[in-house]
């Protein structure tokens, strides 16, 4: 793969991570506020959902430092045993964040606060979590099969 696509690869992933961490840190504290003042009948809500988010922010800021030690072991060597780990990583990352929402959406059902937008919010992003922890195991296993082929021939030569 050209170095040029892998290093904008990487930005695209630290840009990711810096809005991200900009969003955490800044938005949604005054997002928390805003709503606990226009809904008071909710505000008891504001912490566990704003810990439920920080605590999904987590195994997304590592899942992407993952993509990029990925995207390290495509320019140095594909074919590595780092890149099926960082593959596995990702996906399991990616099955936290689903398990975080689906427990954030029983938790609101429970409460009698789950507001179908929000439902439908956390519906998509664990659908996307999902899609991605699938396709970085259907990834994993295409690499390991491709591990095996290369090793195979590297004993037939």
């Amino acid at each position: 793969m050209k170095r040029g696509t892998t290093i904008f690869l990487k930005g695209a992933v630290m840009a990711i991570g810096a809005i991200v961490l900009i969003l955490c840190v800044v938005w949604l504290p005054t997002m928390a506020k805003h709503s606990a003042d226009l809904f008071p009948e909710f505000a008891y809500l504001k912490w566990p959902i704003l810990i439920g988010l920080y605590l999904t922010a987590v195994p997304f800021n590592l899942a992407l430092y993952q993509a990029f030690k990925l995207l390290t072991c495509i320019e140095e060597n594909a074919f590595s045993t780092k890149a099926i780990v960082a593959l596995h990583r990702i996906k399991l990352y990616a099955l936290l964040i689903t398990a975080i929402y689906v427990s954030g959406i029983v938790f609101l059902l429970i409460q009698n606060a789950l507001h179908p937008g929000i439902a439908m919010v956390g519906i998509i992003i664990s659908f996307a979590s999902v899609t991605i922890s699938i396709f970085a195991a259907v990834l994993q296993e295409l690499l390991r099969n491709a591990l095996k082929l290369k090793a195979e021939n590297d004993y037939t030569v």
